[in-house]
């Protein structure tokens, strides 16, 4: 994977149960490793409908140096987040053959409205 590929800085974050001041169980998220400079390319953006509402689904694949790897390891419980968005990884697919390259296949996570 050539390095002018690569043009979007990413994190890679890991959920982490944590308590607030009245020792509630709350989610938080904290980043694994350093952040890696990935070829970010988005897939798809389809429209479906949740609970009565169209919602808009947009897939992207983060391509990654194989190397990242060897400093932790990316699994479906994590996020990415590029660009202020954050991407909930659906999927690992790393270059078995010629280990160049780990592409993760994610989905945008939606803006929540309270």
């Amino acid at each position: 994977m050539r390095a002018g590929q690569r043009s979007a800085l990413v994190e890679f974050q890991r959920n982490v149960p944590t308590q607030d001041d009245a020792g509630q169980p709350i989610s938080s998220w904290a980043t694994v490793g350093a952040p890696v400079w990935a070829d970010v390319r988005h897939r798809t953006g389809a429209e479906s409908i949740r609970g009565d509402t169209p919602a808009s689904v947009v897939q992207v694949s983060v391509r990654v140096p194989y190397p990242v790897l060897s400093e932790f390891s990316i699994d479906s419980s994590m996020r990415v987040l590029c660009d202020g968005d954050a991407y909930e990884v659906q999927a690992v697919l790393p270059d078995k053959q010629r280990r160049q390259h780990v592409d993760v296949v994610c989905q945008l996570v939606p803006a929540r409205v309270d």
